[in-house]
């Protein structure tokens, strides 16, 4: 485990106290959790950005357009 210091505004920090409290957390366990969700986001990000970087552009159209034919055919 390592130890951040980190500089926020005093209002952002009391924010974060009071979110932690109503959540019955400690504020550290708050960005903790808070880190993981940002740290997710990003790595799926990366993923889908490697995906695109590799893939067929035409191929991915026709993926859409079958995906919106079907969407129109169950909504009729």
């Amino acid at each position: 485990m390592s130890t951040l210091t980190i500089r926020l505004p005093d209002d952002t920090a009391q924010r974060l106290k009071a979110l932690a409290k109503s959540r019955g957390l400690s504020t550290n366990k708050l960005i903790e959790e808070l880190s993981a969700h940002a740290l997710a986001a990003w790595d799926t990000e990366n993923h889908f950005r490697a995906l695109a970087a590799t893939g067929n552009v035409n191929r991915a159209l026709e993926i859409l357009e079958r995906l919106d034919a079907e969407d129109d055919q169950a909504g009729a």
